[in-house]
């Protein structure tokens, strides 16, 4: 009986020994439990790939530089209150985004204050102060596709889940304003929606300050994107393993995707159906107009090179998307970020909601 106490107190003893050496191991940092916590309220400091990050966008809280992952075309998926906590590079100065998702009968209404959830300005020096601009727009819930495109894209077209802005046209045209020719930066506005020789702000022959977001800032102090904003989702189609997500909406409610789809499985970058005009010939005089011409300020060449929107042209079939910028896939249409004009959308497919 004595050797069988003996046993069982050593028996015993090792059962402790083994559950201290556990909450020693335990004790220290553990790489999951960020991501498996419900604190919305952590704030990171570089690109979050967790899935606390990804669903952020649907949960709610704390977005900072969070991806997306969720492919939902219905913006009441969204409903909810983000946060982020960025820097203003160019300054130095801190800010808050918020970010306010609702539904309101037919309607879901995106509200902000203008702050993304990335830092802002690297690589870039703004004449314009950044501000918190408060942001409001409505778009339906349940968008059709209108029996003719809406070709105004002018001023903001499309609001992220980041509640950052994307505005397509640039207000400069040649021969527009009071710049020189050649150099004209502001000046062409909504009543010069037909202009043919607006300039493409994502042409490497211009030069619109913007940071490595493609995005630069209004006079008002409004930061605004001009093309794929480098966040929110996995911009490199060659190492992600899954079609991008909805990474906003556009005016006419329908989603927004970043730049990979899956064709068979594989994934690759979506392809735009624009190409230059003429391939690349000499441009053509437009009645009414001043033709670019070469070596005037900065235009670069007499030709279709792109550093005018309507160097391009749609060419059915020569790419994924139509003449909009989007497609349908499994039922659901959607624009879609691309590397090539017309980067984001070139018109609506649905009826843009009057409020914006």
């Amino acid at each position: 009986m004595k050797y069988v106490l003996i046993a069982i107190l050593i028996y015993c003893l090792t059962l402790i020994s083994c559950s201290d050496d556990d909450s020693v191991v335990n004790s220290g940092p553990v790489e999951t439990s960020e991501t498996e916590s419900d604190d919305d309220s952590v704030v990171h400091s570089g690109p979050v790939e967790t899935s606390e990050a990804e669903s952020a966008f649907v949960s709610g809280g704390d977005i900072t530089n969070a991806l997306a992952t969720n492919r939902s075309g219905d913006c009441t998926t969204y409903a909810n209150t983000y946060t982020s906590n960025v820097t203003d590079l160019t300054s130095g100065r801190d800010f808050s985004g918020a970010v306010t998702i609702t539904v309101s009968g037919t309607k879901c209404v995106i509200s902000s204050n203008g702050i993304p959830n990335h830092d802002m300005g690297e690589g870039v020096s703004f004449p314009n102060q950044i501000s918190e601009v408060n942001q409001r727009y409505e778009i339906p819930s349940s968008p059709m596709i209108a029996a003719n495109p809406t070709t105004n894209i002018w001023k903001a077209s499309v609001v992220l889940l980041n509640g950052g802005v994307v505005d397509i046209l640039p207000a400069a045209c040649y021969d527009i304003g009071n710049d020189p020719l050649g150099r004209e930066m502001i000046g062409c506005g909504p009543n010069q929606l037909d202009h043919p020789w607006r300039y493409d702000p994502m042409s490497p022959l211009n030069s619109f300050g913007t940071d490595i977001h493609n995005a630069h800032v209004q006079p008002n102090g409004l930061y605004h994107y001009h093309a794929n904003p480098m966040a929110i989702f996995d911009t490199d189609c060659t190492s992600t393993t899954s079609a991008s997500p909805v990474i906003g909406f556009a005016a006419d409610g329908f989603p927004v995707y970043g730049s990979c789809i899956s064709e068979n499985g594989a994934i690759r970058n979506v392809q735009s159906s624009y190409k230059l005009k003429d391939g690349g010939g000499p441009r053509q005089a437009v009645s009414g107009y001043t033709t670019p011409s070469a070596g005037t300020g900065n235009i670069a060449s007499a030709n279709y090179d792109g550093q005018f929107r309507s160097d391009y042209e749609y060419v059915a079939g020569s790419g994924d998307l139509d003449e909009c910028n989007g497609m349908t896939i499994e039922g659901q249409y959607g624009y879609y970020i691309t590397d090539s004009f017309p980067w984001v959308l070139n018109c609506f497919s649905g009826t843009p909601d009057a409020t914006w």
